[in-house]
């Protein structure tokens, strides 16, 4: 075999091995093989955190409209573009 054939370029060389299996997942998967429960209490969480209610989202409307635009560096003096200086 000579040389040029050695340090030819294989792609098959760099795709990850299929069997291989992370640190990551590896915990992962021993996680919730011992805790079960947490796939529930990730969706218990979630719902808290971030599903929110009917009545919830309009309240977050009506609040949206009532506020004040501000400009993007507040503690300058410069008045915004669109503005007359005084």
């Amino acid at each position: 075999m000579s040389i040029s054939e050695e340090l030819r370029f294989d792609p098959a060389m760099m795709l990850p091995s299929r069997h291989y299996e992370s640190e990551h997942t590896k915990f992962m998967r021993e996680l919730m093989r011992r805790r079960p429960d947490l796939v529930e209490k990730q969706r218990e969480a979630r719902a808290m955190w971030w599903d929110k209610t009917p009545r919830e989202l309009s309240e977050e409307r009506s609040m949206d409209a009532g506020r004040v635009p501000q400009s993007p560096y507040v503690y300058s003096n410069l008045p915004d573009e669109g503005t007359a200086a005084p």
